[in-house]
């Protein structure tokens, strides 16, 4: 048996749409051909990133060779490591963290795609590629010994059984046996690729592929979201939730959130929070929504066992905590979310504290958030809630809907990101956040005062024995 490889796409694969317009960019930034554009082409491009290739689309690829023709091979090359540095910007959230994986697992990585070799190898460089597969442009010396591009192609074009035969030449020469290895892919066009290899996986397909893939049962992959979570047309669930979910949703209760500045617009951060009820999962949620930001939390694997809420976590890309066998998974994926610039929500309590611990003014957490943002470098974003009992008492198993005459108020406050973390002693640091995340509820939250017996009654869940509770 022969080597392991892994075939990477590269527009609408590796990257949310096509690399020719930071490539034409740059090849005019270093004088190697004007603005003018092919008519037609904007419109082309807005409809390659919405649907993907065309037959159309790639004549026009076919074709830009023909512009190169001349064209010294040196400039172009400069232009491909300006291009390179803005697109490794673009590669989307979790594409670089399934290169690394494949890369751990001793495989090479390769990338195979139609865009021509020498506009695409400083990416692949960038982004750790073993080799490239890709259309090569013709090259001759003019009679001053200077390469330049003949307008012509060497070998042939790099797309459908063209790539397939590039990647079987490839894998010979590399003694890899594409049988047990595998292929991303965007495009129905690259099917003989993916037929090829033993591992085909979609990777935001586009229509026909999406129906390829699901006739034949291939994973199909969204790689600016969290493995499992679905997409159509570039829509996610969280979408579909935030768009049915405004706060008027929720006659039952008056929202009162502040401080939503705090939440960074982009790149990752573990907002943390205080936990007092079963609808604080919607004050968050609308929180962050507000802030522009999709919210991923973690949730226990009782819940993903469900059978109806279990789907609906994966498909919202929360992170499944499963106690019995430890966090070290839910540790390594909530890592990967932020490395991949996701916004995290953790509330280091774990759970609604019962009885008297519900009422006292010092909160306690555990080390997570703390572990996370050490190992990260993610800002930690403390956010205070109040209230949220008033609407889902923890001893009840549904929220009371019948408020919307005199609605309760829930408060929610963001404060901005935490500072003196030592990022080294786990018991300060989420000491430190605990404070944080006191410091952004009312007055009153900090005050001693011993309950009365009812109101230590709706902190115990509907099933427990208030006895068994100290």
């Amino acid at each position: 048996m022969g080597a392991q490889a892994a075939f990477f796409d590269l527009d609408r694969t590796l990257l949310g749409g096509s690399s020719t317009p930071a490539i034409n960019e740059a090849l005019f930034e270093v004088g190697v051909s004007s603005r003018r554009s092919i008519p037609g082409q904007g419109l082309m491009m807005g409809f390659y990133n919405l649907l993907g290739e065309t037959v159309p689309s790639m004549v026009l690829a076919r074709a830009a060779a023909l512009t190169a023709r001349n064209k010294q091979v040196e400039h172009v090359r400069q232009a491909a490591e300006l291009a390179a540095e803005r697109l490794s910007r673009d590669v989307l959230p979790y594409a670089r963290s399934l290169i690394e994986l494949h890369k751990a697992e001793g495989r090479m990585v390769v990338l195979a795609t139609t865009t021509p070799e020498v506009l695409v190898t400083p990416l692949a460089e960038r982004l750790g590629f073993d080799a490239v597969v890709a259309t090569k442009w013709a090259i001759s010396a003019d009679r001053h010994g200077v390469d330049r591009f003949t307008g012509g192609v060497d070998g042939g074009f790099v797309w459908s059984v063209g790539k397939l035969k590039a990647a079987r030449q490839w894998a010979a020469a590399n003694s890899v046996d594409l049988s047990t290895s595998w292929a991303y892919s965007d495009s129905v066009y690259d099917i003989p690729l993916m037929e090829s290899v033993g591992h085909p996986v979609a990777v935001n397909p586009d229509l026909r592929l999406l129906a390829a893939a699901t006739l034949q049962r291939w994973p199909i992959l969204h790689l600016d979201a969290p493995a499992g979570v679905p997409k159509l047309l570039g829509a996610e669930p969280l979408d579909l939730v935030k768009l049915l979910t405004p706060r008027t949703a929720f006659p039952y209760a008056r929202f009162d959130l502040g401080g939503l500045e705090h939440i960074p617009r982009r790149g990752p951060a573990i907002v943390v929070a205080n936990h007092r009820s079963y609808f604080d999962v919607v004050v968050l949620a609308r929180t962050v929504f507000e802030a522009g930001r999709h919210p991923r939390g973690m949730a226990k694997k009782e819940l993903f066992d469900a059978p109806v809420i279990g789907s609906l976590f994966r498909a919202a890309g929360a992170i499944c905590v499963d106690r019995a066998a430890g966090a070290d998974q839910a540790f390594e994926e909530a890592e990967q979310a932020l490395r991949a610039g996701e916004l995290l929500i953790v509330t280091p309590q774990g759970t609604i504290p019962r009885g008297e611990a519900f009422f006292d003014p010092k909160l306690r957490g555990k080390t997570g958030a703390a572990r996370l943002a050490a190992a990260t470098g993610a800002p930690v974003i403390p956010l205070g809630l109040w209230g949220t009992e008033h609407v889902w008492p923890r001893s009840s198993r549904l929220p009371n809907v019948t408020q919307v005459l005199h609605p309760p108020t829930v408060r929610a406050r963001v404060g901005p990101p935490v500072t003196g973390l030592t990022g080294e002693d786990m018991v300060a640091d989420t000491e430190t956040i605990m404070s944080a995340i006191a410091a952004q509820l009312p007055p009153e939250a900090a005050i001693p005062r011993i309950p009365t017996a009812e109101e230590l009654a709706r902190t115990i869940p509907a099933n427990v024995d208030p006895a068994s509770v100290e």
